[in-house]
């Protein structure tokens, strides 16, 4: 398509053609780097989040997602622990030096989330939230931004320049699976997005398998599917008791499991030509041996 007739500007490779990396305090989203972002669906109390922060942490991983304020369609199901789900996020990363990734639902919440998070999240449902999305333009932290559940690439990507219109150029896209007539799986998770995307635009684009699947087996393979087809890392759901979570056990890693898909998606990287922000002695060893 002709960049004329492009809606969107300040997204694309024409308006910058090096890759934007997102710079943390202690990683980075984009480059060469293969980020890995993991945590509980949602805070569920102090003990379960201190437990899978810790392990984590022994893991190398840096960034803990988390959900403090929760959307779900049923009314009745668990909505989180909001603000003190906030507060115990933090504390947990702090003690363990890793940064948050944490939803903001409403902008009447902005303030509040923004107090205790590294990265602010717009999920699924607010992607054309445009009161939102204009007020995460005016602050200095990045934004992830979700796919809508039904939303096509030229609307996710308008979504982001909404951002990066008024001033915030640190956005990270995320592919979290769009809705499909297919019914075996939580959602279709779109991989053939991410090349497309890496050759429009300039952001960091990571995958999240646990949205997009719903099914605990599918996430390390299609975890390494992303990251073979140019994703710039994950977002992952662990869980120290799946069986026991308020929300969306079936797709939540086991530890194990978890470790499990850190060797597999390092080698995937490695093979790929990327590096990793997450190391261990088993992808040590896998690494000096290529």
């Amino acid at each position: 398509m002709d960049n004329k007739r492009k809606p969107y500007q300040l997204v694309s490779r024409e308006w910058k053609k090096e890759d934007t990396v997102i710079k943390l305090k202690n990683t980075e989203i984009g480059g060469h780097n293969i980020a890995l972002i993991a945590g509980p669906c949602a805070v569920e109390n102090e003990d379960q989040i201190f437990t899978i922060c810790e392990f984590l942490s022994k893991q190398n991983i840096k960034l803990l997602r988390g959900g403090a304020y929760k959307p779900r369609t049923s009314p009745y199901s668990f909505q989180g622990l909001k603000k003190d789900g906030l507060i115990l996020m933090r504390n947990a990363a702090d003690k363990y030096g890793m940064g948050v990734v944490t939803e903001v639902m409403d902008t009447n919440l902005l303030d509040e989330v923004y107090q205790y998070a590294d990265i602010l999240q717009v999920g699924t449902r607010n992607m054309q939230n445009y009161q939102l999305l204009r007020a995460l333009s005016k602050i200095d932290k990045p934004v992830l931004l979700k796919r809508g559940m039904s939303s096509t690439l030229e609307e996710w990507l308008l979504a982001a320049e909404y951002i990066l219109s008024g001033g915030n150029d640190k956005v990270i896209l995320c592919e979290r699976g769009i809705r499909t007539f297919e019914n075996a799986t939580r959602n279709t998770l779109d991989l053939s997005i991410v090349p497309l995307v890496k050759s429009l635009s300039h952001l960091p684009i990571i995958v999240d398998p646990s949205q997009g699947t719903g099914v605990r087996e599918l996430v390390t393979p299609m975890s390494m599917a992303a990251i073979a087809a140019g994703a710039d890392g994950v977002m992952v759901e662990v869980h120290n008791h799946p069986e026991e979570a308020l929300s969306d056990g079936p797709q939540s890693l086991y530890f194990d499991q978890m470790n499990n898909l850190q060797i597999k998606l390092a080698q995937t990287a490695l093979i790929n030509g990327r590096g990793i922000d997450f190391m261990n002695a088993q992808i040590m060893q896998f690494e000096n041996n290529l």
